[in-house]
């Protein structure tokens, strides 16, 4: 196995049992920006406390580390929450936008590590803005990670990067049934918060949105709740909003094997246009509405043929445990899990990272309710757009959702000390 990276949650430093958990601006003091106490353990992640005792990092409210040879955010034990922000650039000047990637990185380094942007919150001259917004004063860091991705947009050579678009980093093509909205489509850069905690995931998306202030704009958002996919195996496999569990077959962030064979850009994948991806891998961002008031009123049995799985276990038809391998050929020919699979798709596979969201209602008496799905991949032409094709063409779940926002990004490698910063190998 490769040595361990920042894939794996760890702490910044939590209290001991029975005294106060510190609050984000003491987490600095505790071992500086970036700097985390914890160890990660196989199976699962754990945070050391002041005394020694071993915690689960999500119940210890742990940070995640920033640096690495891989963005955390990706492989790294999934969050429950999430706040997904694309961008515009709006400034026509590169060097501002590279000043704004070291600014987010310096900003990203601070939030992930628990602590305040900049001066932050209070303290400093009066008749000035404070560095940090404050509504995340005294939470934990709740294993916040900052992912940042560039769309294909940013190419268009504004920036003088029109020779350094990799070619995996396509346009995706139209499919059957897709009714996108433009407004809630595409984007310059991306940024993914994801956290335990939802006020910490939306006080890190804002503070960068501010620093940016004047150089980027908010393209659109979402939030997420409940997620729907699980990158740790012995977890329990989390459901979706029609009540089925989801990813089953999802690979795994302990899995290093099929991590590079299947989601880290290297090798002949990250030569010439390409060169700069090396570490990095490409994301699909697919805002779905699920139609849940007209799924609520179809029968079990139907239910289960359209998954092609039970909904009580998880087991594929025919067998008894989620996670027995399923024989396709028993499953009807429009199933969903059949026309996922890698073996329909020439083995095409992802990691898959969605989670559920709720948007209120869509003016008729129903919830804009669906799931909002990630996924990461070596090659988008190799990995999402055939398993999409094939769902596209002939899936049983498309009577009971519609794709509505899309986008993709080719995400960076990791930021890897204090003198590297997001998107540093692309500019240089």
């Amino acid at each position: 196995m490769s040595e361990p990276v920042n894939e794996t949650a760890e702490t910044a430093g939590p209290a001991a049992p029975g005294s106060p958990a510190p609050s984000r601006r003491a987490v600095i003091g505790w071992g500086g920006a970036g700097l985390a106490l914890g160890a990660a353990a196989a199976g699962g992640a754990v945070a050391l406390t002041r005394d020694g005792g071993a915690v689960p990092a999500a119940d210890a409210g742990g940070a995640v580390p920033f640096h690495g040879p891989h963005q955390a955010g990706i492989a790294t034990a999934v969050q429950d929450r999430l706040h997904f922000a694309a961008f515009d650039v709006t400034t026509k000047d590169r060097a501002e936008l590279v000043q704004l990637l070291k600014d987010w990185t310096r900003a990203a380094e601070r939030l992930t590590a628990g602590a305040e942007v900049g001066e932050g919150a209070y303290g400093g001259l009066p008749e000035a803005p404070p560095d940090d917004t404050g509504e995340a004063l005294g939470l934990k860091p709740s294993r916040l990670t900052l992912t940042i991705g560039f769309g294909p947009s940013l190419f268009d050579g504004r920036f003088g990067l029109k020779d350094r678009r990799p070619g995996a980093l396509i346009d995706l093509p139209r499919f059957p049934g897709d009714n996108l909205d433009p407004a809630r489509s595409g984007g310059d850069l991306c940024v993914q918060a994801c956290a335990d905690d939802p006020q910490v995931a939306v006080h890190a998306i804002r503070n960068l949105a501010r620093i940016g202030f004047g150089k980027v704009a908010v393209r659109w958002s979402q939030l997420g709740f409940g997620k729907t996919s699980s990158t740790t195996p012995d977890a329990q496999t989390p459901r979706n909003l029609f009540g089925f569990k989801d990813g089953t077959r999802n690979v795994a962030g302990t899995d290093t094997a099929r991590l590079d064979r299947h989601v880290w850009v290297s090798g002949k994948d990250a030569e010439g246009p390409a060169a700069w991806m090396d570490g990095g891998s490409y994301l699909v961002a697919r805002r779905i509405r699920m139609n849940v008031e007209t799924w609520d009123r179809t029968s079990l049995a139907e239910q289960e043929d359209v998954f092609g799985r039970d909904k009580r276990e998880g087991a594929a038809v025919g067998k008894a445990k989620e996670h027995d391998e399923p024989f396709l050929k028993a499953m009807k020919p429009d199933s969903h899990v059949r026309l996922a699979h890698p073996d329909t798709n020439g083995g095409a596979t992802i990691l898959r990272r969605g989670y559920s969201f709720t948007d209120g209602t869509d003016g008729l008496g129903r919830l804009e309710a669906g799931l909002f799905f990630l996924a990461y991949q070596k090659d988008v032409r190799t990995g999402f757009v055939p398993v999409q094709t094939s769902l596209a063409r002939a899936d049983a779940l498309n009577e009971y959702i519609q794709h509505v926002g899309s986008a993709v990004f080719a995400v960076p490698p990791g930021v890897r000390d204090r003198d590297d910063w997001w998107g540093r190998a692309l500019f240089t």
